[in-house]
């Protein structure tokens, strides 16, 4: 039988939402075929004008994917990459915006090119092994968990997607 600290379960969910809003590096309302749901929202098309500056795409994008309006969010950080291709933060969001509308083929592109901006990051295995996760990939989830935390074995909310990752496995027998 598994046991649990008083109050674990909330300070798990308290992480986990606390993770959803600024990634979701990673983090959501489940995506896809995976044990986490399904989103059938679509990338957002944006007006000609829509946001004429990086940091004015960013700030929009930001809103939208706090609001989870992935679809937009989406449409405005692909924007903020395509006016700063050198902007890491665009790319996570976009990723994440991907990931979190099921559009992992589009998410991979958004992490590749990620990795080839700089050293892949604590975040960045983070954010990959969310996205994994959200796919129903385990087993991938569990290796770029594993790398982030050797990168910072300290890090909380590396620690907490490694016990998200556990009690799913747990609950879908993998």
């Amino acid at each position: 039988m598994k046991t649990s600290r008083p109050g674990q379960f909330g300070l798990g969910l308290v992480l986990f939402a606390a993770l959803a809003l600024p990634l979701s590096g990673c983090s959501s309302s489940g995506i896809g075929a995976s044990a986490f749901g399904s989103n059938s929202v679509a990338i957002a098309e944006l007006e000609a004008g829509a946001a004429t500056t990086p940091q004015v795409a960013l700030v929009k994008a930001r809103g939208h994917f706090r609001n989870s309006d992935f679809g937009h969010s989406a449409a405005y950080y692909k924007k903020a990459v395509e006016l700063a291709p050198e902007n890491a933060e665009g790319y996570f969001g976009l990723a994440a915006s991907y990931d979190r509308l099921g559009r992992f083929d589009l998410s991979d592109r958004a992490y590749a090119a990620l990795a080839k901006l700089s050293t892949p990051s604590v975040q960045y295995h983070n954010n990959l092994g969310y996205s994994y996760m959200l796919r129903g990939d385990l087993k991938r989830a569990l290796a770029s968990f594993r790398h982030a935390e050797r990168l910072d074995p300290d890090n909380i909310v590396v620690a907490n997607n490694l016990q998200l990752l556990a009690d799913a496995a747990n609950s879908t027998g993998a």
